[in-house]
């Protein structure tokens, strides 16, 4: 849309958390993260910088997690908010609300939780009835 405010992307992967880790903590990141481990805590991207996480198949994820652009292949079990563009892989299960803007979802994904659209600007519709004589 016209004027909307729209990240690109961030398409380079500056960190990897590998297969086998296991992080107890919050996680704050810039750039890209992708997630082959095991998180036990929250995962913030840092404010007003374009960000992706990617959620691998094997990895899991208990915490709230708070983005700009995600895709999830794997367990999260918390609140999730894709603040532009959020993806849910075949094999994806999320366990808790998922905030989005954008979602594509594709066959497999599973969501346990409420999916709640956070539209830009969203106006008041006005409705006036003409009346009859």
């Amino acid at each position: 849309m016209f004027g909307a405010k729209s990240h690109k992307p961030q398409t380079k992967i500056d960190t990897l958390i590998g297969a086998g880790t296991i992080i107890s903590g919050d996680v704050q990141f810039s750039g890209g993260l992708r997630v082959d481990g095991e998180i036990k805590g929250n995962i913030f991207a840092s404010e007003g910088i374009p960000s992706t996480l990617v959620i691998s198949e094997h990895a899991k994820v208990e915490g709230q997690i708070r983005v700009t652009h995600l895709v999830i292949n794997g367990a999260v079990t918390g609140p999730v908010q894709a603040s532009e563009f959020l993806e849910l892989q075949p094999k994806a299960k999320v366990t808790g609300d998922v905030e989005y803007s954008r979602v594509e979802m594709h066959l497999g994904a599973v969501v346990q939780g409420r999916l709640i659209h956070q539209g830009q600007n969203v106006k008041s519709v006005e409705l006036k009835l003409a009346s009859s004589k």
